[in-house]
């Protein structure tokens, strides 16, 4: 059947390249697609990059992969945008819109009345992601975050769901696999979730770089994960894995008690325990310092690297294997 999204559309055996327009109130965007209707039956896939900007390894990877992937290869469809939240990407380079100075992956499904972020979210949950058989969104650290490469997903009432999302999850071959207890929330993953499509998460990279070795990991493993959704079949090119794919859970997160400077005396990857200081806040204009504890036991997996912090942002988040 024809793959459709907005004015694009791609036949059976077909690639298709485009953008598509969406009102944003105040302003419109153009949201590049790629559409690649296989040559046989088999799900729809979606993946979506560039959510944030300065998460440039996602961006890549699916640009990449988008280039590469030809229909004879293809069972089903695969729907790809690199570039989800232009506004972010291309003019703030950071998490939250300089349109209205909204995260969106804190909106999801969104509010097609709203503001222009929640119209862009609303935008993509109803012509990107709904519909899916299969979706992933591509992160990765920011350009003031370290983090160690994971994936993570959602748990719903639904057994069956988180059984599929649990296999898609695991089938990327990262090591390090975290779920939440929840799908509560507006990342896009949780909200595919509330509407029963299994949902990823891929973080790959870190501090904001344009890595050829982080974008090729990515690459291998949205390979390994269209090769277990039936997609495409076994890939000759991909690197071994080097480590089995570990059940993990969150277990805290540390936010900044004040506007500051941060110095860290743990940081990503560091084991640590509930209590410890793990750096401190100074005041640049006396000197003052706030210290900053662990709220939980276990490791570093992301963390800020910048200098200057605001009240409430993200200092580290936490996590244990789970046995």
């Amino acid at each position: 059947m024809t793959l459709t999204v907005g004015p694009l559309s791609a036949e059976p055996g077909r690639k298709t390249r485009g953008t598509v327009p969406v009102d944003l109130g105040p302003t419109t965007v153009d949201i590049p697609l790629i559409l690649v209707n296989g040559s046989r039956p088999g799900p729809r896939v979606v993946l979506t990059g560039g959510v944030h900007g300065g998460e440039f390894i996602g961006t890549d990877a699916a640009a990449r992969l988008a280039g590469l992937l030809e229909p004879g290869e293809v069972s089903g469809q695969v729907v790809i945008c690199p570039v989800a939240n232009p506004p972010a990407v291309y003019d703030g380079r950071l998490g939250k819109s300089p349109l209205d100075g909204v995260n969106i992956n804190r909106v999801f499904p969104g509010d097609k009345d709203g503001g222009p972020t929640e119209r862009l979210a609303a935008w993509l949950f109803e012509n990107v992601i709904s519909g899916a058989d299969a979706y992933a969104d591509l992160h990765s650290g920011g350009i003031d975050e370290t983090l160690l490469d994971f994936v993570g997903y959602r748990l719903t009432s639904d057994e069956e769901l988180d059984a599929k999302t649990r296999g898609m999850a695991k089938s990327v071959g990262y090591e390090r696999v975290l779920f939440g207890r929840n799908a509560e929330g507006g990342n896009s993953h949780a909200a595919a979730a509330r509407h029963s499509i299994p949902a990823i998460l891929i973080e790959t990279g870190q501090l904001g770089e344009r890595d050829a070795a982080a974008t090729r990991t990515l690459l291998d493993g949205l390979y390994r994960l269209l090769h277990h959704l039936g997609v495409i079949d076994a890939p000759q090119h991909v690197a071994p894995l080097t480590a089995q794919p570990r059940d993990w859970v969150w277990t805290g997160a540390v936010e900044s008690p004040a506007a500051g400077l941060w110095y860290p005396d743990a940081t990503t990857g560091d084991e640590v325990t509930e209590g410890q200081t793990i750096g401190r806040v100074v005041d640049p204009a006396d000197g003052s310092e706030h210290k900053v504890t662990a709220t939980a036991t276990g490791q570093i997996l992301y963390g800020m690297n910048g200098l200057t912090v605001a009240p409430g942002a993200e200092l580290a988040a936490i996590a244990v294997p789970h046995d």
